[in-house]
């Protein structure tokens, strides 16, 4: 492990039984790094998480923190501090004992203990609450609280299980802001659980998007967005998603070509011209925003507005092409009715394209 992780897995699988949880998992987290793990419910990313807080046995392999192994050290000899999706406050003590609970048992000086409250209370702009029951506070309030209680034990790595989760669209758009500016602030390595794409995309310094307990991609944001490794990471990210077009490779006038059903997509400014042999089959993948209607020469492909949904910034067209339905995503002042014909325009260099039996990117 190198000096500069915080927190190291090695090889870590967990089974319940006969059934592989997580599968031979490797995966290093910078220091001060912000790293979400993303996925659909079940994929493993929440039992992950409880296996680097000590709540779950592993089956096999290893977990460092800062370079010491806490493989079977007890959660709280671990240097963590853990934010769940339920708020898990105690109802009869006042928020200020509430943040300070942990730090009475642990037997931390009374000095110190009002030092890290009025530190974390300052933080989290939670100072008029002090006093409140949870009883008496929003669900932000207490999930400001719930992240106050973490930050209190002065530790190395945050761990948050789908802290937004049950909060309305509004408060978790807030939130989620200041748990960045809190990241920005705090410097501390935070390792952050969630479904919801659009918190990975706007939290993340990377992203592990994770699948049956395995991780399909770690990259960046922009990376997983424009350059997807395999088809289910160009599905899961993104809304709407990825359009997939299924076909073949051709040639045309010595250049790599797609076509579908009769249909030929000129593949000029794509990337990988040695991997483009004829006859392959392939899925192009297109996002919404990448596809241009009625906007002048590079308008090559008709189509027909099959279902118009206007967004307010954005309009989304769901269009008919070559016996595909695809979306689009347009500028909110444009607007057409259904069944109009439009002609269309990709833009290769923003494409993708994927090897229709592995699913790899090519």
């Amino acid at each position: 492990m190198t000096d500069n992780n915080s927190v190291s897995i090695k090889d870590l699988s967990l089974n319940f039984g006969s059934v592989n949880v997580l599968q031979t998992l490797n995966l290093d987290i910078k220091d001060g790094e912000f790293l979400v793990l993303l996925g659909s419910s079940g994929c493993g990313k929440s039992t992950l998480l409880n296996c680097i807080a000590g709540l779950l046995d592993i089956s096999e392999g290893q977990i460092f923190i800062k370079g010491k192994n806490v493989t079977w050290e007890e959660p709280k000899d671990r240097g963590i501090g853990m934010v769940f999706q339920s708020y898990a406050l105690y109802p009869q003590m006042s928020v200020e004992k509430n943040l300070s609970f942990g730090l009475k048992v642990a037997k931390v000086p009374q000095a110190e203990i009002d030092k890290r409250v009025a530190r974390a209370a300052e933080i989290l702009q939670i100072q008029p609450l002090l006093k409140r029951k949870p009883a008496e506070l929003s669900g932000g309030q207490r999930q400001r609280v719930a992240i106050g209680r973490a930050l209190v034990r002065d530790v190395d790595v945050f761990l948050f299980d789908e802290p937004l989760s049950n909060l309305d669209a509004k408060l978790r758009s807030e939130l989620r802001v200041e748990i960045k500016r809190l990241h920005q602030s705090l410097k501390n390595t935070m390792i952050y659980v969630t479904h919801d794409q659009i918190e990975a995309m706007t939290l993340a310094d990377r992203i592990a998007i994770m699948k049956s307990g395995i991780i399909q991609q770690l990259d960046d944001p922009t990376t997983i967005y424009n350059a997807p490794r395999n088809l289910f990471v160009a599905g899961f990210i993104g809304s709407p998603s990825m359009n997939f077009l299924r076909g073949e490779l051709v040639e045309v006038g010595g250049k790599p070509a797609f076509v579908l059903n009769g249909v030929t997509f000129p593949l000029d400014g794509y990337g990988a011209g040695e991997s483009l042999t004829p006859g392959r089959k392939v899925v192009l993948g297109v996002r919404p925003e990448h596809i241009k209607v009625n906007e002048g020469t590079i308008d090559i492909y008709e189509a027909t507005v099959d279902i118009e949904e206007p967004m307010g910034a954005d309009n989304l067209l769901w269009l008919k092409l070559a016996g595909q339905t695809i979306s689009v995503r347009i500028n909110g002042s444009r607007r057409f009715r259904p069944g109009t014909p439009v002609k269309l325009g990709f833009d290769m260099s923003l494409a993708s394209l994927f090897d229709a039996g592995t699913e790899l990117r090519i």
